[in-house]
């Protein structure tokens, strides 16, 4: 409020001076002549005013003119000018615009606009780092590999977006099924910056994939520097990897480096299943039993699980099943209530041919939690009492629809494996195979299996069910 009074008084004054003055000039009375080339002026005090004024606009125009033309001239010469910033400035202004239309295409899924419209940027714009990295992005969205590859080399040419070409090309290659040239990029891409959580997943996968178990090692090891691994995981993948070293020595026939390396993953993870089993072998290969049954104790306290069952009969192979069942207290003892400790007990007492005790130790598991193992235990211990073959072929129809109980499972696709391996080979997940029941449904199946049994026995013969008094 205060300035916009203070211009209405100030714009007053002017023109109340200007007014006077104007007066002033009036008033006078002389007169200038000037003569110029035979021509003579005769000028009065304002038209002298006037006259200076005009000149002065005239002067200024004939500078910018003369200006304006040398500027032409330097421009058709190739010199920089304002006219040729005022073009400069027009085409990156459109060559902006364009790699702005561009992102906003590529960001809506539109790859083929996104495509042209980095094309366009790329012809308005000098700045390959920018427009190199938008049509390598929209050529991929558009399916266009060729000009994706060819904007990822050029992405190379430059220091500051190496790293961007180098993965651009990775990931092309990966999904080209070239993991050969996508190994050697991964690795260059890990040198270049080893923090990278993206490459050091990429690099760790192919490497697992190729077996190269010690470069695995130490890629798995910068994850854990760069904070982008829990040290419990660490350890346990460690092992994984290192469990994996040692499978490969034993291929190789290398017994002493075998046994360190089994031992070394046993340490590193007691409860990693495959690598107790294969340390307590290593550790039978110099005939150390003491170490054996540690290691199996071990793990067993950690997880019940038949391997390490399997490995532990390993160490007295020659025992008879009596003796066998007493040195196996040291395993049935520590989960008694363990669906896999009554089962492993039944199988010994069906070995040591006392099927009243086998049945005791099943208890009511093929009922309560029926499994094709449990119900195929409870078959041989009605063969062994003497049971008719209707009963016993009961027993085995049951188990043909029965879940087949703990296998070793995929965390990340559920797919099922024979045996424990580093590597789903259904999905290609690492470390993600765990001893668990399957995720599966019971009922009739697609196929009719549950029908089989009778082609082989009646179905109408009952088989003796469990109860808690029998003997």
């Amino acid at each position: 409020m205060v300035w916009s009074l203070i211009k209405i008084v100030l714009f007053v004054v002017v023109v109340a001076g200007a007014t006077l003055g104007i007066g002033l000039l009036l008033e006078q009375d002389g007169v200038v002549r000037i003569a110029v080339a035979g021509w003579e002026f005769s000028l009065g005090p304002v038209q002298l005013v006037v006259a200076g004024l005009v000149a002065m606009v005239v002067i200024w125009l004939v500078n910018k003119a003369i200006g304006l033309t040398l500027a032409v001239l330097r421009f058709l010469n190739g010199d920089e000018t304002a006219v040729s910033r005022f073009f400069d400035r027009n085409r990156e202004a459109r060559g902006y615009q364009a790699l702005s239309d561009g992102m906003v295409a590529l960001a809506a899924g539109e790859g083929r606009l996104a495509l042209i419209k980095a094309q366009r940027a790329e012809g308005y714009l000098d700045r390959p780092e920018l427009t190199s990295v938008l049509l390598a992005q929209a050529a991929e969205a558009a399916g266009d590999g060729k000009k994706a590859t060819a904007a990822y080399k050029v992405l190379l040419g430059d220091p500051r977006t190496r790293f961007i070409g180098i993965r651009g090309l990775l990931k092309q290659k990966l999904a080209e099924g070239d993991t050969e040239t996508a190994l050697k990029l991964a690795e260059r891409a890990f040198e270049m910056k080893p923090r990278h959580a993206e490459s050091q997943d990429i690099l760790l996968k192919l490497q697992s994939e190729t077996a190269d178990w010690k470069g695995a090692r130490t890629t798995l090891g910068a994850k854990l520097k760069s904070g982008a691994l829990p040290k419990e995981v660490y350890r346990r993948r460690d092992a994984v990897m290192a469990l994996q070293e040692a499978r490969t020595v034993f291929d190789e026939n290398a017994s002493i480096e075998a046994r360190e390396a089994a031992i070394a993953a046993n340490r590193l993870s007691p409860d990693l299943i495959p690598a107790a089993a294969m340390a307590a072998r290593s550790y039978l290969d110099k005939g150390d039993k003491k170490h054996a049954t540690r290691v199996l104790k071990k793990a067993w306290e950690a997880k019940a699980h038949p391997d390490i069952a399997a490995a532990f009969a390993e160490i007295e192979p020659d025992e008879t099943p009596t003796q066998r069942l007493k040195r196996f207290k040291a395993l049935t003892t520590v989960h008694p209530d363990n669906p896999e400790t009554a089962m492993l007990l039944a199988e010994l007492h069906i070995a040591d041919e006392d099927f009243g005790a086998a049945r005791r130790a099943l208890g009511d598991l093929p009922t309560r939690r029926p499994t094709q193992r449990s119900l195929a235990i409870m078959a041989a211990i009605e063969r062994g009492e003497g049971a008719d073959d209707g009963t016993v072929r009961a027993w085995l129809s049951k188990a043909l629809t029965a879940p087949r109980g703990p296998q070793w499972c995929c965390d990340k696709c559920q797919a099922i494996h024979a045996s424990w391996g580093p590597i789903c080979s259904n999905c290609g997940g690492f470390d993600t195979l765990s001893w668990r029941d399957p995720v599966e449904t019971t009922g009739r199946s697609a196929t009719g299996a549950e029908l089989l049994p009778l082609f082989v026995g009646s179905r109408t013969e009952t088989a003796r069910e469990p109860d808690g008094d029998s003997t």
